[in-house]
């Protein structure tokens, strides 16, 4: 009788669940760039209680993705839509590859949320990785909550050796937020139908690629502007 009651009510979660997750919709490649350029200028905007600019300044790349989704009933996850750029050899922000990021989790949980969020990569190795197409925050590259303030990065570096920086806004400013084990994978799709078909991951960064639209070329300008020393 137990069992039945558990999982009746596990099913009912996922009844919930995936409509909610399915009602956010893959947002066309152009609005996702519009809205990750949002979040940028969002963070600057609050330059002493947001992401240290020092930390976006040494990154050695930064993805943007907003308005993921999160859902839960007993049984939780998280998608979200979003773009990734790598800081070249000579200091300058490559054009953007688009990428989605899926999460999930098991316990006490209810409800749906719309949250921005920014990983800040510190090393090669976690570039290396997104590049191959796919990899796990926390299981392919260490990752944690990322300090916030305009002091905050020199005394969290003492004590954290993370590759990547996580953060997160559900509402108001930036927070540091942890999310191991949710997957972030090149958008192929995406980067088809900006870039045209057959454009692998590394071409983009590496500058193979023309006709770049303008919003996506916005989401590169903003990081040229916003980690300029």
């Amino acid at each position: 009788m137990l069992k039945t009651s558990v999982q009746r009510l596990l099913l009912t979660g996922l009844a919930l669940l995936l409509p909610a997750m399915a009602a956010h919709a893959e947002d066309p490649p152009l609005v996702r760039a519009t809205n990750a350029v949002r979040v940028l200028n969002d963070i600057m905007q609050a330059p002493d209680k947001a992401i240290p600019k020092d930390l976006l300044q040494n990154a050695r790349a930064i993805a943007v993705i907003p308005d993921m989704i999160k859902a839960g009933f007993i049984f939780g996850g998280r998608r979200g839509e979003g773009l990734i750029s790598v800081k070249g050899a000579d200091g300058t922000w490559s054009n953007p590859s688009f990428i989605t990021m899926t999460g999930g989790s098991v316990g006490f949980q209810a409800g749906v949320s719309s949250t921005d969020v920014i990983l800040v990569f510190r090393t090669q190795r976690g570039v290396d990785s997104i590049v191959n197409g796919k990899f796990t925050l926390g299981a392919d590259a260490s990752a944690a909550a990322g300090p916030v303030g305009r002091t905050a990065t020199a005394a969290t570096d003492a004590q954290l050796k993370a590759e990547i920086y996580s953060y997160s806004r559900t509402r108001g400013l930036f927070a540091g937020v942890a999310l191991d084990g949710s997957a972030l994978r090149i958008d192929y799709d995406a980067n088809a139908a900006v870039y045209g078909a057959g454009i692998t991951p590394r071409r983009i960064f590496e500058g193979g690629v023309s006709n770049v639209p303008a919003p996506v070329v916005d989401f590169r300008d903003r990081l040229e502007e916003y980690t300029s020393r």
